[in-house]
């Protein structure tokens, strides 16, 4: 054990030295000129669109600039967008990767496969393999900037685009482009977002918020290659003799939700068409388009009165005819009062609060639609 724990003693000091090299370079090294790649907003979309065979592996470095008032069995959340998040990336393709969270002391890993995701916890010397989950709550892979980029631009067009200046990201000189949302209802100002010009990988991205000078979140590559990792680096076995549990994935919240809650959702609500429903999850539904989302989530009793309480004792919440609201950046919620339709709705998403309230109107004036 003792040469265990000097090997890996020494590891960490090889990455402290690393990431204090890459945090003390020289400002004029980003400053060197940066040279035009000439292309325009709609062939650089389509570039960034086109990019999901693209390899990679890097580390990037993602800041959120959300104070969300989440109660303690949240607080991943809190921290995912309210502080700094390290990652390293190695990606071979959507059920082919493998990201490092980086903490002071120590990191945790997700390799992702085609039948589901080991998480490896150094720290508790714990690993963990769960099945793919319908739905689930936000992680620090997703802010990869690559994949961040490219599904917040997904279904922008040509229109919705333009240019802005190249920069140099991660020792590349990499065009940039801004999408800004023509949906009146969303919160979302305009998503930046500057690109790898070869392979159209998003390097660096920052999403803003309406009365927002600076991003409500933003990732960043500080390093960065662009060909395929071997297999070697997103495979995972368990060490021998280490501690592992594996989990079904069907005990997550939304299971829980579709369960108990008989309810199909409106064909249309605040104006936008039932986009889609989650497989398996037939209750819960989705509106919008891009970077705009509305979710609509019927909830079981009980589970509509805890959410109520502890809203009651949120900074912030505001109490409307609909139930209580609350908005944080561009992030908002709505609980819709029992009396509505005699049923309770979380409404959420990156819409306006009048976007919401014209949602939790449309429910109480509709009457249920039994699955």
């Amino acid at each position: 054990m003792g040469g265990v724990r000097d090997g890996r003693l020494l590891r960490w000091g090889a990455v402290a030295v690393g990431v204090t090299l890459l945090a003390s370079l020289p400002s004029a090294v980003r400053l060197l000129p940066v040279s035009d790649s000439g292309l325009t907003a709609g062939e650089l979309l389509a570039k960034v669109q086109g990019s999901a065979r693209a390899g990679y592996s890097g580390y990037a470095e993602a800041v959120g600039g959300l104070n969300l008032p989440l109660t303690d069995q949240f607080s991943a959340l809190t921290d995912l967008f309210g502080d700094r998040t390290r990652l390293r990336v190695w990606w071979r393709g959507r059920d082919d990767f493998r990201v490092d969270a980086l903490t002071a002391t120590g990191e945790t890993d997700l390799h992702q496969d085609a039948t589901g995701s080991w998480t490896w916890d150094y720290e508790d010397d714990h690993a963990q393999r769960t099945a793919p989950a319908a739905v689930r709550l936000p992680a620090p892979a997703d802010l990869d900037p690559a994949q961040l980029g490219r599904r917040l631009l997904s279904e922008a067009d040509a229109a919705e685009v333009s240019r802005l200046p190249d920069r140099r990201v991660a020792g590349r000189d990499a065009p940039g482009l801004r999408l800004r949302p023509t949906d009146p209802q969303t919160t979302v100002t305009n998503v930046d977002v500057w690109v790898d010009p070869d392979t159209g990988l998003p390097l660096r991205v920052g999403v803003y918020g309406a009365n927002s000078a600076r991003p409500v979140v933003e990732s960043s590559f500080l390093d960065f290659t662009s060909t395929m990792p071997s297999r070697a680096d997103t495979a995972f076995e368990p060490p021998p003799g280490q501690h592992t549990t594996v989990e079904s994935g069907t005990d997550d919240l939304a299971s829980r939700v579709d369960t108990f809650a008989p309810f199909l959702p409106p064909e249309r609500l605040a104006g936008y068409p039932l986009r889609e429903r989650v497989d398996g999850l037939g209750s819960i539904g989705t509106y919008g388009r891009g970077v705009t989302v509305l979710v609509a989530v019927p909830l079981p009793g009980q589970v509509a009165f805890r959410l109520d309480r502890q809203l009651g004792d949120t900074p912030g919440i505001q109490e409307t005819a609909a139930g209580p609201l609350l908005a944080v950046g561009p992030l908002s919620l709505l609980l819709t009062d029992r009396v509505l339709g005699g049923r309770t709705w979380l409404l959420t998403g990156t819409v306006s609060t009048a976007a919401l309230l014209r949602a939790a109107d449309d429910l109480a004036r509709q009457p249920p639609r039994l699955r």
